[in-house]
């Protein structure tokens, strides 16, 4: 089976166009000819970073935002996070970015998790996980009301962990990056 599974776009117009995404309207046809058509957000994609932390007896801790989000209305605890708003920027170099301008760190090292797709039924996003390690505390610099009025959490991993059995945590791209932190420390210490 190809890539594409068989299926073929004919077209696409674009609907709306915002500050850093734009919607589109796409016609697509399937393996079988029948044709049908699907509503996209066209994304340059996002980056999220885990900044792991350990304290003197080796436990570790992360970093988290509480950060207000218009779409749900509510305070969404996440890791500090950000669009790749800026054309060409590689996802890493967003990825110290957003760490510094949200959480006032800077990533001694950082290591890509993953690439995950967000939400394939809407968008081709593609949002970049990373690790970082070592960090150094710098002032923040943040941008718009939500970000202003952010809260840091500085949480021991395992209640971090706990928070997402309990649905305190619930944005997906927090869910992956703390799993696989957490699955990356465990192979670590069985090696």
């Amino acid at each position: 089976m190809s890539e594409s599974g068989g299926f073929r776009r004919l077209s696409e117009s674009k609907v709306h166009q915002g500050y850093v995404w734009h919607v589109a309207t796409a016609e697509y046809e399937a393996p079988d000819g029948t044709r049908f058509s699907r509503d996209i957000v066209r994304s340059p994609g996002a980056v999220g970073v885990v900044p792991l932390v350990f304290d003197v007896e080796g436990n570790a801790s992360v970093v988290l935002v509480a950060q207000y989000r218009p779409p749900y209305e509510q305070v969404v605890i996440e890791i500090p996070a950000g669009m790749r708003d800026i054309a060409g920027e590689d996802t890493a170099e967003v990825a110290r970015r957003e760490l510094i301008e949200e959480a006032g760190l800077v990533a001694g090292e950082l290591v890509l998790l993953a690439a995950i797709y967000p939400s394939p039924g809407m968008t081709d996003s593609i949002t970049s996980l990373y690790l970082a390690t070592n960090c150094t505390p710098t002032a923040t610099d943040r941008h718009g009301p939500e970000e202003d009025h952010m809260e840091i959490l500085h949480l021991p991993l395992s209640d971090a962990l706990s928070m997402i059995e309990s649905g305190e945590i619930c944005d997906a791209k927090t869910v992956s990056a703390l799993l696989l932190t957490a699955r990356r420390l465990r192979s670590a210490d069985s090696s």
